[in-house]
């Protein structure tokens, strides 16, 4: 079996599962905590009288509050990225590469299960 034609083995598949549902489980937990500090950052700049442009505090606040918008963001996007790879392990297309069909390897989906692209492949898509 050639790579373009090496499916994951029942024990690789069940290992991935396992290491994308912690992930999933890790980043739902962050996001929990990231929402907490957004809301208490929100809540803290509504309860002091506070003009971010005169305060010489004003200007953290934002900065804190940018910073974990961004934060959480990003574990939101993360947690997307763990449901499609949860979606393709179910539908049986996990491990394959969305651009050009061919298996990604085992060493990569275990370094980023989220990955949806070969190594080729991602580096083209960085080039353009």
């Amino acid at each position: 079996m050639d790579e373009s034609t090496a499916a994951l083995s029942a024990a690789e598949r069940a290992a991935v599962r396992e290491l994308v549902e912690s992930r999933r489980e890790r980043t739902a937990d962050q996001i929990a905590d990231l929402s907490r500090a957004f809301d208490d950052i929100v809540d803290a700049a509504r309860s002091t009288a506070t003009d971010d442009e005169h305060d010489p505090e004003g200007s953290t606040i934002a900065f804190e509050r940018s910073q974990v918008a961004t934060l959480l963001r990003q574990a939101r996007d993360q947690l997307a990225e763990l449901d499609h790879a949860l979606d393709r392990l179910a539908d049986g297309t996990f491990g394959r590469c969305e651009s050009c069909g061919r298996a990604i390897p085992m060493e990569r989906l275990t370094a980023r299960p989220s990955t949806t692209t070969c190594v080729a492949c991602a580096g083209r898509g960085r080039r353009r």
